[in-house]
């Protein structure tokens, strides 16, 4: 099969699935904020100035703060290692395999942040979850690389219930600040906007692919928020 012929079955592999013009964040899927009064409203201050993060909200406390923005961090760590992966592969460079190892080890740091508060079990089970969610993703870029439909169709469907285990599971440890419609939608849309950044990657569309980082950000910030202050929540006295 000649390479004009398997990029065009590229092609329809990965855009077809999403569909013309796909909208990068649906605004039904959108994470919505935290109401105000939900945080944390420790009466120390946090250091730096920063005890108003997420923008005109109630100080949050020392510890509040540092697990807000370490959570932040651990996410955008999965976005960017994710982008990296995924242009690695999409351009057929080396380095494939240390990105995604590196990748790994963001889900291994993501249930470890999550360990002191749910407990090991708990946390190994979503680190599982997590590395699934990333194996996957390598089979739906190598599927839809060869441009076998097939493949990617499959790979897409497990993709998307990996998604919704995460969301239950998340929603079972924390059901009253992470209801589980409202986390099967965040999750759903990180799925969606990764598929079409790898979509518009692997056919050359490079602005647009920077673009849908952009909106990829954007979301996982607000999703990251939702988790961080859904634990503050839950376990208050642990963040005074």
């Amino acid at each position: 099969m000649n390479r004009t012929r398997v990029s065009r079955r590229r092609a329809v592999s990965v855009a077809a699935v999403l569909g013309a013009g796909a909208l990068l964040v649906p605004p039904a899927t959108a994470v919505p904020e935290a109401p105000a009064a939900a945080h944390p409203t420790d009466t120390e201050p946090a250091a730096g100035g920063h005890g108003s993060h997420g923008g005109g909200h109630l100080p949050l406390s020392r510890r509040a703060l540092a697990f807000h923005d370490h959570m932040r961090r651990l996410w955008e760590d999965h976005i960017v290692w994710t982008r990296l992966a995924i242009v690695i592969f999409a351009a057929g460079a080396p380095g494939f395999d240390a990105t995604a190892a590196r990748l790994l080890q963001n889900q291994d740091d993501i249930g470890a942040a999550f360990r002191p508060y749910y407990g090991r079990a708990a946390a190994a089970r979503l680190t599982a979850l997590l590395r699934e969610h990333i194996g996957i993703a390598v089979e739906i870029l190598q599927a839809a690389k060869a441009g076998d439909t097939d493949a990617f169709a499959a790979a897409q469907a497990r993709w998307y219930a990996n998604s919704d285990a995460i969301a239950a599971f998340l929603s079972a440890a924390n059901p009253r600040w992470w209801p589980r419609r409202q986390m099967r939608a965040a999750m759903r849309a990180h799925l969606d906007q990764t598929l079409t950044e790898a979509s518009h990657e692997l056919n050359g569309r490079y602005a647009d692919s920077v673009a849908a980082y952009e909106e990829i950000h954007s979301h996982i910030l607000a999703m990251a928020d939702l988790l961080s202050s859904g634990v503050v929540r839950q376990f208050p006295h642990r963040f005074r």
